[in-house]
């Protein structure tokens, strides 16, 4: 059965930089995409990013307004993870941060509140402090 395991959260300082990855486990679509969301306490879910994929190596990444120029998602096609590469980070970036996907192509993925993303990762908790 799909499903996803986030990981790489932990405490920065303002300005500083982390790594979040997503590792996907039965992979069996010919198209999926994953997506990054966050909440903040008090907050409601906010989506970070998207990348639609294909078995034939096909990558298409989106971005929200949310970090959009602090962040970058990629995908390790060897270890089926998608990473998330958080920069210049500030402290209403923290935040727990949940990976998401579905078994189809879906543009724009991350820009819906997370409808439409059918698994769910944990949570990786981020924390920037001042």
């Amino acid at each position: 059965r799909f499903s996803l395991q986030a990981s790489g959260g932990g405490v920065v300082q303002v300005g500083g930089s982390l790594r979040l990855s997503c590792a996907a486990s039965d992979i069996t679509f010919d198209y999926w995409s994953i997506a990054w969301f966050r909440q903040a306490p008090g907050k409601e879910r906010e989506g970070v990013s998207c990348i639609n994929l294909s078995k034939w190596g096909d990558e298409t990444t989106y971005y929200t307004d949310a970090m959009k120029g602090r962040v970058t998602i990629s995908v390790d096609d060897a270890v089926n993870t998608v990473n998330l590469q958080l920069n210049n980070l500030k402290p209403e970036d923290t935040a727990v941060y949940y990976c998401a996907g579905v078994g189809r192509k879906y543009f724009h993925c991350a820009g819906y509140g997370g409808h439409g993303m059918d698994y769910w990762g944990n949570g990786t908790l981020v924390t920037v402090s001042s």
